[in-house]
């Protein structure tokens, strides 16, 4: 594999994306405002009914699971556009053209979605732990964040569901030829992670660390299964041949 091949796809799709002003602003707007929304849920729950911040510990657990939430949300629209929408647009056939292979072509547009959504993940979950850490620490008298269940959070689990959502958003656009219809399939993905949560809040499955790793081992072996899958949907004779 040609890595030089990969990054010309990607930055490509980069300058095509920075276009598209919708995406640029769910990229901002989606995780900023979880992360100011979050802790002001906290903070209006602890005033308003006088309680420690102890006692919501797993609330913030169960807001940092959002961020996952997130990490699978923010790739719909980049990861669907980057094939259907190209092809809509006849920007997609001079890329199938080239000598790029279809796992170059591929991973360069998985980068594309990839890249720019956990970096929005990470910017609002920073803020997010920033904005924790202020209003509890003088109660607790210790910063919060981070710590273990954070980093498994955000270092495992949410790069591993922005993965699965990249993988399986290349594979439904290689099947369909409508923006839209790319972007509500893609929007089912977040269905999984949405029972998670709520599994979660009925502490059938807490979200702890250990589960945490349990979910991410599952979420990497599926990962790998749609890598093989997406490769194998990717056809590019049938893309610049059969597409309407």
């Amino acid at each position: 594999m040609d890595f030089q091949n990969v990054w010309t796809v990607a930055t490509k799709d980069f300058s095509i994306l920075r276009m598209k002003k919708n995406i640029v602003y769910t990229l901002v707007a989606f995780p900023l405002g979880m992360a100011l929304g979050l802790p002001a849920v906290v903070w209006l729950v602890v005033m308003k009914n006088a309680i420690s911040f102890v006692t919501l510990f797993p609330l913030f657990n169960a807001f940092a699971f959002f961020f996952i939430i997130v990490a699978s949300l923010l790739p719909t629209g980049m990861a669907s556009y980057s094939i259907v929408g190209e092809k809509v647009e006849k920007s997609l056939e001079p890329l199938l053209a080239t000598p790029a292979t279809d796992g170059e072509i591929l991973l360069g547009k998985s980068l594309a979605s990839f890249l720019p959504s956990i970096a929005a993940t990470y910017f609002g979950a920073a803020i997010f732990m920033v904005l924790i850490d202020v209003i509890t620490y003088q109660q607790l008298g210790y910063l919060f964040y981070p710590n273990w269940n954070a980093g498994v959070f955000l270092l495992l689990a949410a790069p591993l569901a922005c993965l699965f959502s990249v993988e399986l958003n290349v594979i439904v656009s290689a099947r369909v030829n409508d923006v839209r219809a790319a972007n509500q399939f893609g929007g089912l993905l977040v269905i999984p992670f949405a029972a998670l949560y709520v599994l979660g809040e009925i502490n059938f499955v807490p979200l702890t660390a250990n589960n945490l790793l349990i979910i991410s081992a599952v979420l990497l072996f599926v990962d790998v299964i749609l890598f093989f899958v997406s490769r194998s949907t990717f056809r590019r004779e049938e893309i610049l041949t059969k597409w309407k």
